[in-house]
């Protein structure tokens, strides 16, 4: 199978179900040389080298392109595969996420692409920076750092904007046991504080507990309207009374469940108090 599979078409690639995924891993492990099967399997986890592409941050000159990485990615997809044993009690998929991160990473940084010379000079304004960062007390300026090198500024910037690093937000900060990966320590803006996820899980089963305290029409017509989305004539359709009457049941039952919720956490407030 050729490394540069199009990521991009895994849109249009046939899911497996579990079982006949579970077939597919079967028949490989009995015989890792069969090419055909591995391949299949490849197909069908090509997904996780495009997952960890996107998660990948790189800053890179245009002779790597993005077909660059992917390619990288998918070496190490197929080197999962071929090195998988299901016995040691890991998951491929997360087995297979490090063997890929692994690879793509340790491709770009053995691709060194700047010349010798040009590696001197960055480093050289690297050093020079934080010298004068130590002796001023603060981030020198473009301006600064050329004249301490005897530079023109327009150099100093050309030469810094050759400067490529690759970084991973899967790379450790740290040392040792206080180390930690970067994808750690960013923020999730879209979920929830651990106490927040705590109060929707509260509050999902007080929801549920006072929704079997509702007489069962009520709960029924709840339920097709917020969870099948049907509309109060739809809804009177099927329990068989006017979409005005549906109207009249709705409200009324959206009372009774805020008396039933009110009332518990009444209760609860009171046990904590006692």
């Amino acid at each position: 199978m050729s490394q540069a599979t199009d990521i991009d078409s895994y849109k249009k690639i046939t899911r497996l179900s579990d079982e006949e995924l579970e077939q597919l891993w079967e028949k490989y492990l009995q015989d890792r040389t069969d090419k055909e099967v591995r391949d299949k399997l490849i197909v069908q986890y090509i997904y996780l080298a495009r997952y960890v592409v996107g998660r990948i941050k790189v800053n890179m000159p245009p002779s790597f392109s993005f077909e660059d990485i992917v390619s990288f990615g998918i070496e190490g997809l197929i080197d999962a595969i071929e090195k998988y044993h299901p016995n040691k009690g890991a998951k491929f998929e997360s087995y297979a996420l490090m063997r890929i991160r692994g690879s793509i990473i340790d491709r770009m940084r053995s691709s060194d692409w700047l010349p010798r010379t040009l590696r001197r000079k960055i480093k050289e304004i690297k050093i020079t920076t934080e010298r004068l960062k130590q002796e001023i007390g603060r981030a020198p300026t473009s301006k600064e750092i050329a004249d301490t090198i005897g530079m023109s500024e327009e150099k100093v910037l050309e030469i810094l904007s050759c400067d490529v690093s690759v970084n991973s937000i899967y790379d450790k900060k740290g040392t040792g046991e206080d180390s930690v990966e970067i994808i750690d320590t960013i923020e999730d803006e879209n979920s929830n504080r651990p106490e927040e996820e705590m109060e929707r899980v509260d509050a999902k089963k007080e929801l549920e507990l006072a929704l079997k305290k509702l007489p069962e029409r009520e709960r029924m017509l709840l339920v097709f309207y917020y969870h099948e989305n049907m509309t109060l004539k739809e809804i009177g359709e099927a329990i068989n009374v006017s979409e005005s009457r549906v109207c009249q049941l709705h409200a009324q039952a959206i009372m009774k469940l805020r008396n039933i919720l009110s009332t518990t956490r009444s209760e609860r407030l009171s046990k904590s108090i006692i």
